[in-house]
């Protein structure tokens, strides 16, 4: 695996990002520590044909993705987009050259939501943001022929939001799976199933990735999907334990023992998770909709202050 480090003006807090190499033509664009809105992108790098998975949070950001790209030889013809949330999508705009590309659902989101991120945390340099929705959309599959490289853009359903996508690279057993999976930083699945985030993660394992990006945090192998499965369980058995005996999540946030889970990021995320899954277990269908600035706020309570954001 070769690494190369990104000029330092791309984050003025967080350390640089990064561009793995994780097989021939293929590259993982790092952006540590992955916490709130330090996402990651891929790069298919194939001449002319060269596509990316996922952009950036803000203007500089995305603008040091595209100069890491540029820096490997490679113009994105293509810009694949795995859901909707700003951190993946608000830098498609400084890829003029690319056609966007994203489920049906993901570019409905975009116009819907626009530029609401922004305002949960102000204080954040987002710079001059041109909201580019995907311009060719699919509904289950496609596949993308880059020279050699044969790219399997799946739906997985409503797992993180009401329509994920992970792109597949069958001869390269590497997987990019947006946010369904998230290495070392807590799951998210307010707005998406707890049920189709399980669901998921065994449509991944079937795949039978070696190599995994996450959608925040390190490159990693495929272990990465049973720990992901491990955390949603749990949210399960907390969710059926507090509905069980009264508590409201923010309740049973507040006197849970994370035990193993205590090492991720964004721990506040649980509360949000367990809204999720009482709701689920109250019979609520997988993404029916939640009032996100009510969990928000929640999120905030528990944490103490407004989560930190180094986009």
């Amino acid at each position: 695996m070769t690494i190369t480090p990104v000029p330092e003006s791309a984050s003025s807090v967080s350390p640089a990002p990064r561009l793995e190499e994780v097989a021939e033509h293929v590259y993982a664009y790092v952006q540590p520590d992955g916490g709130w809105c330090l996402n990651n992108a891929g790069v298919i790098a194939v001449g002319r044909e060269t596509a990316l998975v996922d952009t950036a949070a803000t203007e500089r950001r995305a603008r040091a993705l595209r100069e890491a790209v540029l820096g490997v030889g490679a113009v994105p013809r293509v810009v694949v987009n795995t859901h909707s949330h700003g951190d993946h999508t608000f830098g498609n705009f400084v890829f003029p050259e690319a056609l966007v590309v994203g489920h049906a659902g993901t570019r409905t989101e975009m116009q819907q939501v626009g530029l609401h991120l922004t305002g949960l945390w102000p204080d954040v340099d987002w710079g001059n943001i041109e909201l580019v929705p995907p311009a060719l959309t699919y509904e289950e599959r496609l596949t993308l022929h880059l020279g050699p490289v044969r790219a399997e853009v799946v739906n997985m359903g409503t797992a993180h939001t009401v329509n994920d996508t992970v792109v597949w690279l069958p001869g390269q057993r590497v997987l990019f799976t947006g946010d369904l999976v998230m290495r070392g930083v807590t799951p998210f699945i307010p707005m998406g199933s707890l049920s189709g985030a399980l669901a998921a993660v065994r449509a991944m394992r079937d795949l039978d990735p070696q190599v995994v990006v996450p959608g925040h945090g390190p490159v990693c192998g495929p272990q990465v999907l049973d720990e992901t499965e491990r955390y949603l369980l749990w949210v399960g058995d907390l969710a059926r334990d507090g509905i069980a005996a009264g508590l409201t999540p923010l309740q049973v946030a507040r006197e849970t023992d994370f035990g193993p889970w205590a090492e991720l990021m964004d721990s506040e995320r649980l509360v949000p998770n367990l809204h999720r899954a009482y709701v689920e277990l109250r019979g609520a269908p997988p993404g029916s909709p939640v009032d996100m600035a009510a969990l928000f706020q929640e999120m905030v309570e528990f944490h103490g202050a407004l989560p930190v954001c180094h986009a």
